[in-house]
């Protein structure tokens, strides 16, 4: 069975990254998905522009970042 690609994380599921920043620092992306879906397409246009990345981090958390001048 082929596993679902997220239109934000890819292969990578989306209770697995967590918001690095701001309001919703420490939400997963699924959640934000299911509470903020306006933010959710936010972050979609943010990856269809190219600012934004995930990290996997020494913890070994998928963090989700956005470019810093693109929140402003």
């Amino acid at each position: 069975m082929a596993q679902e690609l997220s239109p934000l994380t890819g292969i990578i599921e989306e209770d697995k990254v967590v918001i690095d920043f701001g309001e919703f620092e420490g939400k997963s992306v699924l959640e934000i998905a299911d509470t903020r879906p306006e933010y959710y397409q936010f972050l979609l246009e943010q990856k269809d522009t190219g600012n934004f990345s995930i990290r996997r981090t020494k913890d070994k958390i998928f963090r989700l970042y956005v470019h810093q001048t693109y929140l402003n």
